[in-house]
């Protein structure tokens, strides 16, 4: 809350002074909050050194509703500190880039507060929590194009979601964003902040179409906090291998962008088979296997300008129902940017998602409620029953107060708070914010 103030703090005292010149430190038009350090910074970018700071924040604050149904509110925020090298520039190495990403993640989440902690839930309120509240190196990659980029090869330490399943978002909930694959099977798809050694393959069909293959090794180290920075692969326990077919088109006299995706995933590793659960244990495993869809369109410009208008975006993921505890999930966003001449950088988002709990779970924990004698649901050793589908929908307004400084307040509505229908649906109050400095 602190790096807020002051933050909100330096945008106040931005607006109550004379404007600067363009890229001055706080400065409307820069963007960046530190200014262009004297043309500096945008001198090292021409010449192949990027720099990126960023900070963004989410709060979240339970307004009624879920498993304590007692006002509660939370904080939780991440520092990003990037740079990007165009080694063509400063190499003379042909279409080469090299990324270098370490982030640091802070606070805690809303989201246990409005689920049953016997089970916890699906979806997330304060999508920028999870993954260990540590630093990781997040980026280490080189990225290299052959034959006028026709092919290109990237390898280091990556996240999947940067390549596969990815597009821009500014929802809160978790169920909104990109690489959804990772955010239903989180124990074989590692998105952001967590990296793994591996990378991709990438045939340019044409500028359009593409078609991409991704190795990622697998350990458990990877995920643990205070392993951000264990660059080892022991313990390997597989490797995940998605594909995607894309194709990014532009329609129309005014250009409106496209984004379609499909893919496919499988992961070596072994995982227990809910449906073999018996007295107390699994009986057999299996390797785990899905896939996913992603159709974005923008579908409106507004007076010519393709950077305002309407955008929608559909997403869809299935997992195997031998070891995923989610086999389906499906949602639909809308984001209307540009709604108002006077405001043409800020937008306006809403969209609802289903997340469906796997049959084979949810018989799971009856058995063990019946192995443990236990059917009271208000008993503290009672299992809740995960069955059917959790729901979410948010509502957010973005204000681009300055190229470097974003506000958005959020609503938020969580029907069958984790699939359990014994808790209460959660109405959710939330702002968050970024910071590029």
């Amino acid at each position: 809350m602190k790096t807020l103030a002051l933050v909100c703090s330096g945008a106040l005292v931005m607006f109550s002074t004379v404007s600067r010149a363009d890229m001055a430190p706080l400065s409307v038009d820069s963007s960046y909050m530190f200014g262009d350090w004297g043309g500096l910074r945008s001198q090292l970018k021409d010449d192949g050194v990027d720099f990126q700071v960023n900070y963004t924040m989410e709060s979240a604050s339970n307004l009624a509703g879920g498993y304590k149904t007692s006002t509660t509110a939370r904080y939780t925020d991440q520092w990003a500190f990037g740079t990007t090298l165009d080694l063509e520039k400063l190499l003379n190495w042909d279409d080469t880039q090299f990324q270098f990403t370490v982030t640091s993640r802070n606070g805690h989440d809303l989201t246990e507060h409005i689920n049953d902690p016997r089970t916890g839930g699906l979806s997330s309120v304060e999508e920028v929590y999870g993954r260990g509240q540590t630093w990781r190196l997040t980026q280490f990659w080189m990225n290299k194009g052959f034959f006028d980029r026709l092919i290109e090869v990237k390898a280091g330490r990556v996240t999947v979601g940067e390549d596969f399943d990815s597009f821009q978002s500014n929802f809160e909930n978790l169920a909104f964003g990109s690489g959804q694959p990772g955010n239903w099977r989180g124990d074989r798809w590692f998105n952001w902040p967590v990296s793994q050694w591996g990378g991709r393959v990438k045939l340019n069909f044409t500028p359009e179409v593409f078609l991409q293959v991704g190795f990622y090794n697998q350990t458990a180290s990877n995920y643990d906090t205070g392993n951000g920075f264990r660059l080892d692969t022991s313990p390997t326990l597989g490797n995940l291998v998605p594909v995607e077919l894309g194709w990014k088109p532009v329609f129309g006299p005014e250009k409106l962008p496209g984004n379609y995706r499909m893919g496919v995933y499988y992961s070596s590793v072994n995982g227990d088979k809910y449906s073999s659960y018996r007295n107390g244990s699994y009986n057999d495993d299996a390797h785990a296997y899905g896939g996913y869809l992603l159709l974005q369109q923008q579908l409106t410009a507004m007076d010519g300008d393709n950077q305002r208008g309407l955008s929608m975006t559909v997403q869809g993921v299935m997992n195997d129902r031998r070891t995923s505890k989610t086999d389906n999930y499906q949602a639909m966003t809308f984001v209307w940017k540009g709604p108002f001449a006077a405001r043409s950088q800020d937008e306006i988002g809403m969209g609802a998602a289903r997340i469906h709990v796997n049959s084979n779970y949810g018989r799971m924990q009856h058995r063990i409620n019946e192995e443990n004698g236990e059917s009271n649901y208000h008993s503290p050793t009672y299992l809740p029953i995960q069955h059917g589908s959790e729901y979410n929908y948010e509502i957010y307004y973005n204000a681009r107060l300055t190229n470097w400084f974003s506000l958005r307040p959020n609503l938020q509505y969580v029907a069958s708070p984790g699939a359990v229908s014994e808790v209460k649906n959660a109405f959710i109050g939330g702002l968050s914010a970024n910071v590029n400095f």
